[in-house]
């Protein structure tokens, strides 16, 4: 029986059942009510294409059927969160990365087969894409991190290593991809010492908003929308992600203060980015949901 009461879970919970799709509420049934990997993965199975790629919506800003390597390493986000990133699924995966990849070996963030369905206007589509950290990072890194070994990732890695290395001004989702990969590269002493200088990057460049209540003195970054911040906790997400280390004790606290502040009296998680048609907002607040409910366990906090 659903949770009726009025704890942060219950009420995220009505919110779930209510809002999201089919493989939002699976995934949340997994995460905090014992539901079972099948069911995740059956949903998620509805998105995969006979190419080995996902598609069909699978991120929200991207519509149409045609498999894209957002919506990819989308999956490969919920393979890893039930613990099934392995085996032949990931073999196949790995082998649309190759065929979809640029000339450097790494993945551009939307293929050109998009042109002709909805798009957010913030992702546009060209004809020779390059590639990009902010695509390639967070597949490689959770590649690595589940010890899988595809003869693309020798290329991508060394991509990534590149690309993180050239960093000097950067915006938050590139950093939290150079972040994702820097977590699962296997050369932990080199990610170390990557992950220690993109921190003093951040707090140069005053990429996190270290005290929420004065959040309209940091800077948005370009192409962002209004109020589209970062947080400490968007790093650190776990309190075992390299970029923990960046932030105080009081720095990290106060973030997870303002992150369970921001649930809404529906139960839901707003999105803070540039909403561009109603359906991918009404998507994306689920997904959104789901991970400050994760990060806030991940971190100790009561849902109850």
């Amino acid at each position: 029986m659903a949770g009726t009461g009025t704890s942060p879970l219950n009420r995220a919970e009505q919110f779930i059942w209510l809002t999201a799709r089919v493989l939002e509420q699976r995934r949340f049934a997994h995460h905090f009510l014992k539901g079972s990997t099948e069911a995740v993965e059956t949903a998620l199975a509805a998105y995969l294409n006979e190419d080995g790629g996902y598609g069909n919506a699978l991120e929200p800003d991207l519509r149409g059927p045609v498999s894209q390597p957002l919506h990819t390493a989308h999956a490969l986000n919920v393979l890893d969160s039930i613990g099934r990133c392995s085996g032949l699924r990931v073999e196949r995966i790995c082998r649309f990365l190759t065929e979809v990849s640029t000339k450097e070996g790494a993945l551009p963030a939307l293929l050109p087969s998009q042109r002709g369905y909805p798009a957010a206007p913030f992702i546009p589509v060209v004809d020779d894409p390059l590639a990009a950290l902010l695509t390639t990072g967070p597949v490689v890194g959770l590649l690595h991190r589940n010890a899988v070994w595809h003869a693309w990732l020798f290329r991508a890695t060394d991509f990534c290593w590149a690309a993180v290395d050239a960093l000097e001004q950067s915006h938050p989702y590139e950093i939290e991809a150079a972040l994702a990969f820097l977590d699962g590269a296997p050369d932990r002493a080199r990610a170390e010492a990557a992950a220690d200088r993109l921190g003093r990057l951040v707090r140069e460049q005053r990429l996190a908003v270290l005290d929420p209540e004065r959040s309209a003195e940091y800077p948005v970054a370009a192409g962002y929308a209004p109020g589209e911040q970062h947080f400490p906790y968007d790093y650190a997400r776990t309190p075992d992600s390299l970029a923990r280390r960046w932030f105080t004790e009081e720095e990290l606290a106060r973030s997870l203060d303002h992150l369970a502040a921001q649930q809404q009296t529906d139960g839901g998680w707003p999105v803070n980015w540039r909403q561009w048609a109603p359906g991918t907002a009404l998507e994306g607040r689920p997904i959104v949901t789901l991970k400050a409910l994760l990060t806030l366990r991940a971190h100790g906090r009561s849902l109850d």
